[in-house]
Formats: C-alpha cells, sequence, structure tokens
C-alpha cells in the first residue's frame, strides 16, 4: 500500500509546459506520484509526495520543483542520521506519516 501524506500539503510543482516527457520523473519517484499523459508528465497523486526532491534533481527541462527536506523525507533521514524514529509530527502521535 502507498503512503499517503496530508492532503493537499505538498509543495511539489510541475510545469507541464516545460516536460519533454522523458519520463525520468516516473522512474525515481519513490511514491508514484507521476504519470504520463499526452506524452508529458502528469500528477498521478500528488498526495504521495514525501518532498524528497529526486524528481526535481532528476528533470532534464527543470518542469519539476519542490522544497525537499520539508516533508516526511526528512523525517526518514533524520531518524536514520540520529538513530532515533522518524517524525514529522504530521499524525499529532509523533510517528512518520
Amino acid at each position: 500500500m502507498k503512503h499517503k501524506y496530508l492532503k493537499n500539503v505538498a509543495t511539489l510543482n510541475l510545469s507541464v509546459e516545460k516536460c519533454i516527457g522523458c519520463g525520468r520523473c516516473i522512474e525515481v519517484c519513490p511514491h508514484g506520484v507521476f504519470n504520463m499523459s499526452d506524452k508529458k508528465a502528469q500528477f498521478k497523486d500528488k498526495d504521495r509526495c514525501m518532498e524528497c526532491g529526486a524528481c526535481a534533481q532528476n528533470c532534464p527541462a527543470n518542469a519539476i520543483s519542490v522544497d525537499a527536506g520539508v516533508g516526511c523525507a526528512a523525517a526518514v533521514i533524520t531518524g536514520w542520521l540520529t538513530g532515533s524514529e522518524p517524525s514529522c509530527d504530521c499524525s499529532g502521535g509523533g510517528e512518520c506519516c
């Protein structure tokens, strides 16, 4: 099952006009946020975005932007680095989404 995070809060943006249809965003996104339609990337489910930044870093057309490090991805990485449980505080209980 794919995780969903808070609805309508992801900082992810996609400029379909700039998209060249290479599909890199689909390849690198760990949560299936994107799909292709009419040879352009589209959001399949933006609320699955964990704001890791992989899509933006791998887009050769700079059609994608995201404030990487502000969402659950940051909580997971911080947990790994500190040896603690991930906490992005979006569930209210201190657990990562």
